[in-house]
């Protein structure tokens, strides 16, 4: 690791819906301390940072009496920004990482590639409109929010399973991993892993 990797990052973002503060160590422990307000979004944020041994915190206001999507999107920005800003520390990351992470019945695959070209593939098969209270229709906004900040092309993919909740916990886990493969630094790298000599 280089000694610019170990840099701590922060990003907040204050808006008339949502007050969100991020706090990120790339090479962590897997450390965290997060309170979105929301449960269940505070439980897979906590295993995204587990398995990619990630330190995070986060803390986050928003209008939670409408519903949670202004949290859980605004969340995915700010996450998102505090990765872009980290991957500016890192030259000659690894770039492409992947994972295939089983939950039980459910397989869940991420590929991405830190190409500063956000695209976001979700193809989940969610069975139920919710899971823990929780609109499963957000985690894609989750993750479009905080690839598309972070300047990754990131394809999810569960391929099949029955439980919702062991789909979103399998991908949260896959997608730590993936992303923690991607961003290593990588010692026969060059500064700016593209033929094009930028990203």
């Amino acid at each position: 690791m280089s000694a610019q990797s170990q840099n701590k990052v922060e990003e907040s973002r204050t808006t008339g819906e949502t007050a969100v503060s991020v706090s990120l160590l790339v090479d962590g422990n897997g450390q965290t301390k997060i309170d979105t307000g929301i449960g269940f979004l505070d439980h897979m944020l906590t295993l995204f940072c587990v398995h990619g041994r990630f330190d995070l915190a986060v803390t986050a206001k928003g209008d939670t009496q409408v519903d949670f999507h202004h949290t859980v999107e605004d969340v995915g920005i700010v996450v998102g920004d505090a990765i872009k800003k980290a991957l500016s520390l890192r030259r000659g990351v690894r770039r492409y990482g992947s994972a295939v992470i089983p939950m039980d019945e459910a397989l869940a695959s991420v590929a991405l590639d830190l190409s500063n070209r956000p695209y976001l593939v979700f193809i989940v098969p969610f069975a139920c409109p919710t899971v823990g209270g929780f609109d499963t229709q957000l985690f894609k906004e989750f993750f479009r929010a905080l690839v598309t900040r972070a300047g990754i092309t990131c394809h999810i993919q569960v391929p099949y399973g029955a439980n919702d909740h062991h789909m979103i916990e399998a991908v949260f886990k896959a997608f730590g991993r993936a992303l923690a493969v991607a961003m290593e630094i990588d010692p026969k790298a060059p500064e700016v892993f593209s033929s094009k000599g930028v990203l």
